[in-house]
This record gives structure tokens, C-alpha cells and sequence, in this order.
């Protein structure tokens, strides 16, 4: 079945123009047939890149909104529309500005893990590889409101002294069940192994681990060390691509239950369907887009500077 459904995929990717782009934590099977599989801005940059007049974005609605404001004259394509981000949902403008008020000297850093009118009504955007110097490029504001991740902002804020961190009280619920319990279990299990986790994770959790990593990192990271076995705490999708990548080491997940369900909606079924109908366009109006693009673009700026 998955091999007629690959072939039908990818006669209809060429008859289209499209391009397919799966993040980290998709299923085995849509990573494989993706043409790139990355983390949630590299896939947005992918897509400007592309000559495509078609993406089809395997990941979360925000990612495909990100993909969609970078991108503004190409079609962008969600094979199931319904893949929300719990993170993104724990924040709205209302609040945000009401919390923006309290504080009308600081700077709003926002993580990409949001919705275009949060990011439209920031000042600028991070990731979890850049959050770090992304709040340590901010010259002109000795306080910063980090939103939606009090788990990345206080990681952030433990990092970089100079500045008050004024947090969110939002959270990734997959990574959050991820404990410093589960942890010890992993190691006590595999002594020999390395620790990485994501920075979405509780700092209890990281204070177990070797490194806090986003998923961009933990793949650079398994490819220089010299450790033959990695204990991994993210979402499981992400083992498929580390055990893929590098053959000859071993990759354990921290919890074999750090599944993100709206990750796993997307299956060959609903990239095909997507394909076929073109009825899944994420769009972004042209208002918000502009401001949200003006906070991603201040970002990548950033990373220009090196």
C-alpha cells in the first residue's frame, strides 16, 4: 500500500511542482518522502528557497503559517489542517497585549512556535537553537517578555544575566511530561550513554542532561560525539532521523511516550489527498503577514551577523 501511495505521490509532486516538507518529528513514512526534512524555520527557509509553486508542509499549523509569510507568492499546504500547536494555543493578542502594557519598556521575543498574529505583535522572533542570542542581541531594552514558553524563556533567562525575562506561562505538553524521573530511569539503564534533551523541557529536566538542544542541534551533536549511545528527550519522531543519520550508534528515547499526537495526523494518505483537491491552503492575511514577516526577518538578521 505505502509503495502505490508513494508512487502516486510523487507522479502528482512532479505534475504540481510541489515540494514536500516533513519536520523532525513526523512519522518514519512521511519523513522518507519528504524532499527535506528539518526543524520548523529551516523548512520555512527551505520553502522561500524552493522553486516550487506548490509546498505541502508535513508538520503544525504554525509552521505552515510561518512557511506561508515567508513566502507569500507560493501555495502553501497543510495534508491535515486540523494539526495544532497546545504550545501556540496558550497565548492571544488580547493577553499579550495586556501584558505588553505592564511592561511598556520591554522588548517581546517571541518564540517561532506561535501564531501569526502573536508573532505580528512582537518585536522579534527565535528559535530554540538562537533564542540564547537572539534576547542577547537586544541592545535597547533591559527587560524582555518571552512568549509562549516559560520552559525555553526561563532556559533563556538562566543563560543571559543582564536582562529580567518576563515569561509566558506557556509550555509544550509533550515536552513537559518528560521528568527528570524518566531520566534516571534511561541512564540507569544505558550508564554509558549521553544525555540530550530539548530546552521545551523542565529545568529540572535539563539539569540531568549533557546538553539542551533544539532538534537542529541534537543532529549536529550526534554526528561529532564520540559517545556511541545517546539518550534522546523530545518528541519520538525525532529517533527515526538520528538512527537513520548516524548507523552506527544507538539512540534511546528518555520517554517512549513524548509523542505529539497533532504531529502524528499526518500520514501518505492525506499528503496524496492534499495533492489531489488543493483544498488545505494555509493563508495568512496581508496585514498580519507583513508585521509577522518583520519580527522573522529581524531574527534572521541576527544569524546574518556571524
Amino acid at each position: 500500500m505505502a509503495g502505490s501511495l508513494a508512487d502516486k505521490i510523487n507522479k502528482l509532486r512532479k505534475e504540481r511542482k510541489a515540494v514536500i516538507l516533513a519536520h523532525n518529528y513526523q512519522r518514519p513514512e512521511v519523513q522518507d518522502i519528504a524532499d527535506y526534512v528539518g526543524d520548523s524555520l529551516g523548512l520555512s527557509i527551505q520553502a522561500a528557497k524552493t522553486k516550487a509553486d506548490v509546498i505541502v508542509f508535513c508538520g503544525v499549523h504554525f509552521m505552515a503559517e510561518t512557511a506561508a509569510i515567508i513566502s507569500p507568492n507560493k501555495k502553501v499546504f497543510m495534508p491535515d489542517p486540523n494539526a495544532g500547536c497546545p504550545m501556540a494555543e496558550m497565548i492571544d493578542v488580547p493577553r499579550l497585549l495586556n501584558l505588553k502594557a505592564g511592561y511598556p519598556k520591554a522588548k517581546v521575543v517571541c518564540y517561532v512556535n506561535s501564531s501569526a498574529e502573536i508573532k505580528a505583535e512582537s518585536d522579534i522572533c527565535c528559535t530554540s537553537a538562537n533564542a540564547v542570542k537572539i534576547v542577547q542581541s537586544i541592545k535597547d531594552a533591559d527587560e524582555i517578555i518571552f512568549v509562549p514558553d516559560k520552559y525555553l524563556g526561563s532556559y533563556v533567562a538562566s543563560k543571559v544575566k543582564d536582562k529580567k525575562v518576563i515569561l509566558w506561562q506557556g509550555f509544550c505538553p509533550t515536552h513537559a511530561n518528560i521528568l527528570p524521573e524518566h531520566i534516571l530511569a534511561a541512564k540507569k539503564l544505558h550508564p554509558q550513554a549521553k544525555v540530550i534533551v530539548h530546552p521545551e523541557c523542565r529545568p529540572e529536566t535539563i539539569a540531568l542532561a549533557d546538553a539542551a538542544l533544539s532538534t537542529e542541534g541534537m543532529l549536529k551533536f550526534a554526528r561529532e560525539t564520540g559517545a556511541k549511545e545517546i539518550i534522546v528527550g523530545t518528541e519520538t519522531g525525532m529517533i527515526y532521523r538520528l538512527q537513520k543519520e548516524n548507523p552506527g550508534k544507538s539512540f534511546y528515547p528518555v520517554f517512549d511516550r513524548a509523542i505529539c499526537p497533532n504531529m502524528k495526523l499526518t500520514t501518505l494518505e492525506k499528503i496524496l489527498w492534499s495533492l489531489e483537491d488543493l483544498k488545505t491552503e494555509v493563508k495568512v492575511p496581508k496585514e498580519i503577514a507583513d508585521r509577522a514577516r518583520s519580527a522573522i526577518e529581524k531574527m534572521l538578521a541576527v544569524g546574518r551577523q556571524d
